[in-house]
């Protein structure tokens, strides 16, 4: 599977999606605390505008090996960590939401182009800066992709608005939540779940 075309399907499947929400949803419901336009701009600051900062930014050291590995090491974060992390992460939410304008749609055309042109000069196995640590382009990617997939539903389902998401994208992304399952101790309660022997437990996440 081409990481980089998948990418590209998402963010061009959300780009579609965000030009057809009315504008007066915007400030209604998004996802939990969050307004739509919130959710919008938390998902342009951490799968969009941040990839060209992160593509340019080299790493010393291979740290995270594998997509999964990325999620795991934010699960396994201490706790005071993760809510700092998520009070930070809202505030940006808002303040990026707020930027996009009255016009969300241009603003997040202009972000998928920045972020697509900067992922056309990268190579696979250069070595970058994340959070978790060092990554390859490779393996940091398909996490932005899953960025985008996952809240581009959020959206389409907080906007009322259908979404239409490239097969490959969508197994891609289901996928990565499955390895992150196993990932994180929960591959055998995700595979039951799956295979309908078992319900997954109230409020299961793998992220």
């Amino acid at each position: 599977m081409d990481y980089r075309r998948t990418y590209r399907s998402a963010a061009i499947a959300f780009a579609d999606l965000v030009s057809r929400i009315p504008p007066d949803r915007l400030d209604g419901p998004g996802l939990g605390e969050w307004t739509l336009r919130d959710l919008l701009g938390h998902t342009v600051s951490s799968a969009l505008r941040q990839v060209p900062q992160a593509l340019s930014q080299q790493a010393p050291m291979l740290v995270v090996p594998a997509p999964e590995a990325y999620f795991a090491a934010v699960h396994r974060a201490p706790k005071e960590l993760l809510a700092a992390a998520r009070t930070a992460s809202t505030d940006d939410a808002r303040a990026t939401g707020k930027a996009l304008g009255d016009n969300p749609a241009d603003a997040v055309s202009g972000f998928v182009g920045q972020a697509t042109a900067a992922l056309a000069a990268a190579g696979d196995d250069d070595l970058i800066t994340t959070p978790a640590g060092g990554m390859r382009v490779r393996d940091w990617l398909p996490t932005r992709t899953f960025e985008l997939t996952v809240h581009a539903t959020d959206a389409a389902e907080a906007s009322g608005q259908p979404i239409s998401l490239d097969p490959d994208t969508l197994a891609e992304t289901a996928a990565l939540a499955a390895r992150i399952a196993a990932a994180i101790g929960e591959g055998q309660v995700a595979l039951r779940a799956l295979t309908g022997r078992a319900s997954l437990p109230a409020g299961f996440t793998v992220i």
